[in-house]
């Protein structure tokens, strides 16, 4: 362990007496060390949020070319930015954790989507004042509008659906089912389609590869015309089109997770990748941007040249934008007659540059001329400026943050950040996006291959709910981030100690999303309160007592819901080295599917109507199919 190999080197004068001792000591201090790493975190994340930093996550230039549009995503505000200049000179008040921005047809209003409210807020262009909010699904995210000006298209997600909303009533007319964790819109160059992804794999069967698709909607009759489907992709984010239209590109991961962690040296964890679709490649290919020893993790936003010549792409946890050479990418793939999207040898035939940026490299712009390309470096609060003919950054477009870095912002660039696995594959975003789940369940092979599978559990308020993984065997944050980090996951030297208690801070301050589930006055319905009184209930229907430990509040309690203990609960599988189980706290557990420690049950209802049959997971077999639900809706407002 780094921290006692460090304590024992201060401890040498006393090794010189007793050696044994020494080491003794060093142990005993290192295990003190990281038992309130855990605890200054905590002091930290309360004592260091004075500091508000901007976050820009979305760019988007105003119709004559003069001004960037700026979402800054931490401070709640749009900040307008003169090019000219390159200064700051209008900041909009927005409302909370705004996401997407999309502008009128002829540029009259801003749109932006404002993620933990619900709503989009309109904002006038001439005056860049607020003058309407819309309501949207749930956690809205990408956003769109299409010609005529007339219709607004939102992705949510959470509720992992599109709503169709008409602009002159502000009301919203139909929603449209979308991939699991709708996210991201596109419209065409010729208006007549928008193409959506999503950021969690659409649900399967369990233990199968990951699926996901592109959902393609024609504007004209407002309806879902195609899913165009994505194998073995779990993650997807921006998509671009050509000017002419006959090019897409969406940015996306390809993660290994049936196969044990055990391949981290052969690039087999995560694959950094691109779909390429439409008339330049006829139907869909999958195309690598990894090289053979390095990899550009979590590809994100991206944008073609009006020439159609280069693609640029985003590498969020790389610090860097990838170009590409699209005569020479589409020769490469006519070129091939078989899936290429594992031969880390193959981008070397399209990618040309790799451009380092900031931190958190995020949404990206083209200028109207495709002379200049803007890049909003989420974690430094600025925008990089490139030349696209030299592929070099010209300037830097600072946003007006904070200068002084915190705790917090340290520890949330080492979360958002690929630097310290090896050959630089992953990070800890990549399971985590946007610090929330990834939907996927991982073979973590110092448990034996194909042992305790586990599924990849929810971030959100995590203090008071230790300890962790699915066998309670991490007694607190510091041992889940610092060692088993550097040994099983990136396979190189981690975090110092100063690093690791930023990086505990950071996890630490993540916040519970608002329950979308409870009425605004917090109050419940009469479902969720006949929901309720079953989870509290101590006897059988026919009124007798239901052992202690097999009342939902036995284990589920507490503030969190849960006791912190580790328990037999009947749930345990073949492939589990041992049925006994962490007790997960349940705050919003209904964003956090699939369910169960290795994710098998892929919802609530499944895990009392599959895999509790013997009654031994609390109570659920002399319930009624209404009961069941009654449940289920308690549970989604906890």
């Amino acid at each position: 362990m780094r921290l006692a190999t460090t304590l024992r080197g201060k401890a040498r004068s006393v090794a010189s007496i007793a050696p044994l001792l020494a080491v003794t000591v060093a142990v005993i201090l290192a295990l003190m060390m990281l038992a309130s790493t855990a605890k200054l975190a905590s002091a930290r994340s309360k004592s260091e949020i004075g500091e508000r930093y901007l976050s820009p996550l979305e760019i988007l230039l105003s119709p004559d070319g003069r001004q960037l549009y700026v979402v800054c995503q931490a401070s709640d505000e749009l900040r307008v930015v003169d090019l000219e200049s390159g200064k700051v000179v209008t900041v909009v008040p927005l409302g909370r954790a705004p996401r997407g921005i999309t502008l009128s047809p002829h540029g009259t209003h801003i749109y932006v989507t404002n993620s933990t409210d619900d709503t989009v807020s309109v904002v006038d262009a001439a005056t860049l004042k607020v003058t309407r909010t819309l309501p949207t699904g749930f956690e809205p995210a990408g956003i769109v509008i299409d010609r005529t000006g007339d219709t607004l298209y939102v992705a949510n997600r959470l509720s992992s659906d599109i709503s169709v909303i008409d602009v002159k009533t502000g009301q919203e007319t139909k929603r449209l089912l979308a991939g699991r964790g709708a996210s991201y819109l596109t419209l065409s160059p010729d208006g007549k389609f928008i193409y959506g992804t999503h950021i969690y794999l659409n649900p399967g069967a369990f233990r199968t590869p990951p699926n996901s698709e592109i959902t393609v909607i024609d504007t004209e009759r407002q309806t879902v015309v195609e899913r165009k489907p994505m194998h073995n992709v779990a993650g997807v984010f921006h998509v671009a089109l050509s000017a002419d239209g006959k090019l897409g590109v969406a940015a996306q991961l390809r993660p290994k997770n049936l196969v044990p962690l055990a391949h981290v040296e052969h690039g087999w964890v995560f694959g950094n990748s691109l779909t390429l679709f439409g008339d330049d490649v006829g139907g869909t290919v999958q195309v690598p941007i990894d090289e053979l020893d390095r990899y550009y993790s979590l590809p994100w936003g991206v944008v073609i040249t009006p020439d159609k010549s280069k693609i640029f792409v985003t590498t969020a946890a790389s610090e860097s934008v990838t170009v590409i050479d699209v005569a020479r990418l589409l020769d490469f793939v006519h070129s091939r007659h078989e899936s290429f999207v594992n031969d880390l040898s193959a981008s070397a035939n399209y990618v040309v540059a790799r451009i380092p940026v900031g931190h958190n490299p995020r949404g990206i712009l083209l200028s109207k001329d495709g002379k200049r390309l803007y890049v909003a470096n989420r974690l430094d609060d600025n925008i990089a400026v490139i030349d696209t003919s030299s592929e070099r950054i010209v300037s830097t477009i600072e946003l007006g943050g904070p200068k002084t870095i915190n705790a917090l912002r340290r520890g949330e660039r080492l979360f958002f950040t690929a630097d310290y696995a090896f050959q630089g594959q992953f990070g800890c975003s990549n399971c985590h996006l946007d610090s929330t789940i990834d939907g996927l369940q991982w073979d973590l092979e110092p448990d034996g291959f194909g042992k305790d599978i586990v599924d990849n559990r929810s971030l959100e308020d995590l203090s008071g709910t230790e300890p962790f993984k699915w066998n309670g065997g991490n007694p607190d944050m510091p041992t889940e981030c610092g060692p088993r980090t550097e040994k099983f996951f990136f396979r190189s030297q981690s975090f110092t100690d100063h690093e690791l208690t930023d990086l505990v801070t950071f996890v630490y301050s993540l916040p519970y999303r608002p329950n979308r589930y409870r009425l605004a006055n917090g109050e419940l319905t009469a479902a969720q309160e006949r929901g309720k009184a079953i989870f509290e209930r101590t006897t059988y229907k026919n009124g007798k007592p239901i052992p202690q430990a097999n009342q939902c509040t036995y284990c589920h309690s507490g503030p969190k819901f849960t006791n912190q203990k580790q328990l037999d609960v009947g749930t345990g599988k073949s492939t589990d080295r041992s049925p006994v189980l962490d007790v997960p706290h349940l705050r919003n557990v209904a964003y956090s599917a699939p369910y169960l420690h290795d994710g098998s049950a892929r919802s609530l209802e499944e895990i009392w109507t599959v895999f509790n049959p013997k009654d031994t997971h609390g109570v659920s077999n002399d319930l009624t199919k209404d009961g069941l639900n009654d449940l289920v809706e308690y549970l989604k407002t906890l």
